[in-house]
């Protein structure tokens, strides 16, 4: 488990007697569907905004065929193998999540295929994001309950997927939720979170919520 490939098992790591943050990362410290669809042009590959799905909204520029979902796959695959060459931090992640480390523990819990852990471990350590990461394809709220367990401190979960957010609110109580959402044009067709989870647009604006929850 300390290659971080097997999903759910959160026994390696450690925290301390502080608040805890989870962390998802991408779109959220990680920039994702703007460099992946320019990674799809790259490819041959266009997405077509008519739904919030990938499978089905991307065709080949050649020929408009649609692509199957296998081929959609092997792309996102593609794409997370070469991460370290196409992604890049969102404005302020990098310098929020360093000053939220000095108050509180900071986990990383990415929905990404764990077989690409290595990479993403490489290309956050690169920008000083020294963070323990979980990569798990499992539900969020679950792995949330695992780390934070019966510990009286506060905790807090920022996401940009409305499901994620919603598993963790049906699992750790008293949990900050944040739904930390950039405006894309696939974020703009997503699920809306509930109505009583926080909705920002940037880590400006997540920043003082996250705070003052963990100073409580």
């Amino acid at each position: 488990m300390m290659d971080g490939t097997l999903d759910f098992d959160t026994s390696h790591v450690r925290l301390s007697d502080r608040p805890l943050i989870v962390c998802d990362v991408d779109d959220v410290v990680l920039h994702f569907f703007a460099p992946f669809l320019v990674f799809l042009e790259n490819e041959g590959h266009e997405f077509l905004p008519r739904s919030f799905r990938l499978t089905g909204n991307i065709i080949t520029k050649a020929n408009s065929e649609v692509l199957e979902e296998k081929d959609v796959h092997r792309l996102i695959d593609a794409f997370f193998e070469a991460q370290e060459q196409w992604q890049t931090p969102l404005d302020l992640a990098i310098d929020t999540l360093t000053n939220f480390s000095r108050d509180a523990d900071v986990v990383f819990l990415t929905a990404m295929p764990p077989q690409f852990w290595q990479q993403r471990r490489r290309l956050l350590d690169a920008l000083g994001l020294a963070f323990p990461l979980l990569a798990s394809r499992e539900p969020k709220g679950p792995i949330v309950q695992s780390l934070h367990a019966d510990r009286p401190l506060p905790v807090a979960f920022v996401d940009d997927m409305a499901h994620n957010l919603h598993s963790v609110r049906d699992h750790v109580q008293g949990c900050l939720l944040v739904n930390l959402m950039p405006d894309s044009i696939v974020h703009r067709m997503a699920p809306a979170a509930a109505a009583d989870i926080a909705k920002v647009g940037d880590w400006v604006a997540a920043a003082p919520l996250i705070q003052a929850h963990i100073r409580r």
